[in-house]
């Protein structure tokens, strides 16, 4: 191999140099990938981090780090805490992450459903996908009462312990399922949450041969859910349609009602997608 600096033998032909191995490598921009990188740090078990723990937790020298973090902050998007030396999320990804939602085809189309299903239902409803491990509320449509008006568009949950969740990942196989929650015992938070993968398997399972899941303190106690999954015609999980009831249980009548109502949208919004695929129709 010819070494930088010296003259090839003769004879051989010089090689190509070591610094573009392929068409990707050429594009690649390493400060673009790192400060990317140290944004994707921040998270909702970690929303406040100092420029040390982000240098150590990314292996780089410190140096590099406030570079990058006082070039963030400039831009927007991460802020400095008071006078200490945290930083969090700023209003700059935020602002990303909005528009992101809303140009969402998906959210464009199942806005109106969900709004006409909340006026129906009298309940808040809701239009969510799953990000890994996490569900991702992409709409919503607030009803009557004010005990589950804090989830926001952009909220996450954990996904193993949510109706909403469970439906959102019943498409997997169960290679990639368990590749997802390779752990032992699953993070509980309530008595209802499933403490084992096959727990989740068993709840996963149920809810399939239904065709709808409902849930009733499995995350959070005191509100009921009923959820129902948009499917494609190739059998994936797009999103899942839900409405949320400010009681710990429901009754059996009611909930078979909230059922055909939540699977009537969630079908609704997987006609329209499929429309729009194959031809823009609304």
């Amino acid at each position: 191999m010819n070494v930088a600096g010296k003259t090839p033998t003769a004879g051989t032909a010089p090689t190509a140099p070591d610094t573009v191995s392929s068409d990707t490598d050429r594009y690649h921009v390493p400060a673009l990938a790192r400060g990317l990188e140290l944004l994707s740090r921040f998270s909702r078990r970690t929303p406040e981090l100092t420029g040390a723990e982000l240098a150590r937790d990314m292996g780089l020298p410190r140096a590099s780090v406030f570079r990058m973090l006082h070039t963030l902050e400039r831009a927007g998007y991460v802020e400095r805490i008071g006078d200490s030396a945290s930083y969090r999320l700023g209003l700059g990804v935020l602002r990303l992450g909005f528009e992101y939602l809303s140009s969402m085809e998906l959210t464009e189309i199942g806005n109106p459903v969900i709004v006409r299903l909340r006026d129906r239902t009298r309940c808040s409803s809701h239009l969510v996908v799953r990000d890994g491990r996490e569900v991702v509320f992409v709409a919503k449509a607030p009803g009557e009462s004010a005990l589950f008006q804090s989830v926001q568009v952009g909220a996450r949950l954990p996904a193993h312990a949510t109706v909403l969740g469970r439906l959102l990942l019943s498409d997997l196989a169960p290679a990639a399922l368990e590749t997802l929650y390779p752990e032992t015992r699953l993070e509980r938070f309530t008595d209802r949450t499933p403490a084992t993968l096959a727990d989740l398997k068993r709840l996963m399972a149920a809810d399939r041969e239904r065709g709808w899941a409902m849930s009733e303190g499995g995350f959070e106690t005191g509100i009921s859910t009923v959820a129902a999954p948009v499917i494609t015609g190739s059998g994936r999980v797009a999103a899942v349609v839900s409405v949320t009831v400010p009681a710990q249980k429901i009754e059996p009548e009611r909930a078979l009602s909230l059922a055909a109502q939540v699977r009537d949208a969630a079908a609704e919004i997987a006609v329209r997608l499929s429309h729009t695929a194959v031809g823009g129709l609304a």
